[in-house]
């Protein structure tokens, strides 16, 4: 999963001091100057209550983007209930700034980390 490898990757840049000759092999994702963050992976569907979250965050109007044959968020629940195989994955989230991306492009992933990480 290229998202995943993506997250690692940034997470593990984070969480160590890179001497400038080390900075200067390194990708766009290094210029993140993002703090440590704790990533967590789950394969597990989304509850109830983190996909009202994860709407709020993205909008009710991307229910069909997450969830196959869903129009509505209350939908999109009672769908993924009957059947969790409707579930788009990835998405990506970032409890702790209120902000996700939907589908594993990569610019969008690092625009939601920077954004997240200048508070």
């Amino acid at each position: 999963m290229r998202a995943l490898a993506l997250l690692k990757q940034i997470s593990a840049q984070a969480s160590e001091t890179a001497t400038e000759d080390q900075a200067a092999g390194h990708s766009k994702q290094n210029q993140l100057q993002r703090s440590e963050f704790e990533l967590n992976v789950s394969e597990d569907v989304p509850t109830g209550d983190q996909l009202r979250s994860i709407f709020e965050y993205i909008g009710d109007n991307n229910a069909k983007g997450m969830v196959k044959g869903a129009s509505s968020v209350s939908d999109a629940i009672r769908l993924l209930k009957e059947d969790g195989r409707r579930f788009v994955a990835p998405v990506i989230v970032d409890w702790n700034n209120g902000k996700a991306v939907i589908g594993d492009s990569e610019s969008e992933i690092l625009k939601m980390l920077k954004e997240g990480g200048s508070g």
